[in-house]
């Protein structure tokens, strides 16, 4: 061979003697065929072999598999965002002239799914109140191909009584699935009380570090997850070997984040209502909405919580928020870095309720010292009410 081909064509060493214990990213187009039989009957190989890259590398199957086995599903497939693996769910299961039952709760890019997509191309759907149960059945139509949930809901936090809503559904002959990605699966397993899709953003606390997109969906039915690959295949959706790469390495650290979050959490939302700045939402306190389906279903909690502010203090919120030294102001959360985002669900909800008219604010805790998160939040809700500051503990 001439130089130009020994350039080009890698050569084969040996690996005998040779283990890490890291993952190697493999990335990927072009899927290389050993004969010209195998590149032609390319298509017929099972979805769990390569036949180009957008579908999936090594690295890919390793991330799919672990997921999988945390679930204590069948098989996960890797999508490109949290949102993009609800799209791909209703897109798969939906067509014109069926109907979507959506929480009330719902993640508001979801609302704006099914009102802005869905709806103009005959696709029908509605809401339901949080913490419905069992009443669910009353909202199914004959149309209804889906039930959608999240739990805790976006904001709010309320908790669905998933095993009340999988057994209408399944009595009906209706699919389900979730947004499992407050509690993932080391919290909550959702195919373990029959839902069909457990989605979860793994952008949050698998990846862990605020630097990635990405979102699963996994499933115990095969054909479900046929039918997924082939709506992704379609619309040419796949994700990057080296977010994948990322992804791994924050699940090897994510059950101790996720324990040490959930502590300091649960502590510092008790402090939070004992000290009476507002409704705080958060499901391991007594006082949250669906605490008790959540003590009877969840192994614990996650980092994040919400917080209704009173009214009187809309007028100090900018002053509140930029007084933060350690939390920080932004969209997302589950990374190592703690958040503060101010919320509002108006534009939102349909079910009344006295706080959906007014500012909550999401608190996500990160990997900071305690102590300095505690200060930190004393100085928020001191400026909030125009006193001195004071630690929230």
């Amino acid at each position: 061979m001439r130089d130009a081909t020994l350039s080009t064509q890698h050569p084969t060493v040996s690996e005998d003697g040779y283990a890490a214990l890291s993952v190697p990213t493999h990335r990927a187009s072009t899927i290389v065929f050993p004969d010209a039989q195998s590149y032609a009957t390319r298509s017929a190989r099972s979805l769990d072999n390569y036949s180009y890259g957008l579908h999936g590398t090594p690295t890919q199957k390793v991330l799919e598999t672990q997921l999988t086995t945390l679930e204590g599903g069948e098989r996960s497939v890797l999508v490109p965002s949290g949102q993009a693996a609800i799209a791909i769910i209703f897109l798969t299961i939906l067509g014109a002239g069926d109907h979507v039952l959506v929480p009330d709760t719902a993640y508001p890019p979801v609302i704006g799914f099914c009102r802005n997509y869905l709806a103009p191309r005959g696709i029908a759907w509605s809401v339901y109140a949080p913490g419905i149960g069992a009443a669910i059945e009353e909202e199914i139509r004959p149309e209804t191909k889906l039930i959608w949930m999240e739990s805790p809901g976006s904001t709010t936090m309320e908790v669905e009584d998933v095993p009340a809503i999988t057994r209408i559904a399944k009595a009906h002959g209706i699919l389900t699935g979730i947004d499992n990605t407050w509690a993932t699966p080391l919290l909550f397993k959702p195919l373990a009380h029959d839902v069909d899709f457990s989605m979860q953003a793994l952008t949050k606390y698998p990846g862990g570090h605020s630097d990635l997109l990405m979102g699963s969906i996994s499933v115990n039915d095969l054909d479900l997850r046929k039918r997924l690959r082939d709506t992704m295949r379609m619309l040419g959706l796949g994700v990057s070997p080296d977010a994948v790469s990322l992804v791994l390495r924050g699940l090897e650290t994510m059950a101790v984040r996720m324990a040490h979050m959930g502590r300091v959490a649960t502590e510092v939302a008790a402090e939070l209502h004992d000290r009476g700045v507002g409704e705080v939402l958060f499901p391991a306190l007594a006082t949250c909405p669906g605490h008790d389906v959540w003590k009877r279903d969840f192994a614990g909690a996650s980092g994040l919580l919400s917080v209704v502010l009173p009214a009187e203090t809309d007028t100090r919120l900018e002053q509140a928020l930029n007084a933060l030294n350690t939390f920080a102001i932004g969209a997302s959360w589950g990374g190592t870095r703690s958040l503060v985002a101010p919320m509002s669900v108006a534009s939102t909800r349909e079910t009344p309720h006295p706080r959906n008219s007014r500012t909550i604010v999401r608190v996500s805790i990160g990997l900071e010292d305690p102590q300095d998160l505690r200060e930190d939040l004393g100085r928020f809700f001191d400026t909030l009410a125009g006193a001195k500051k004071t630690d929230v503990g």
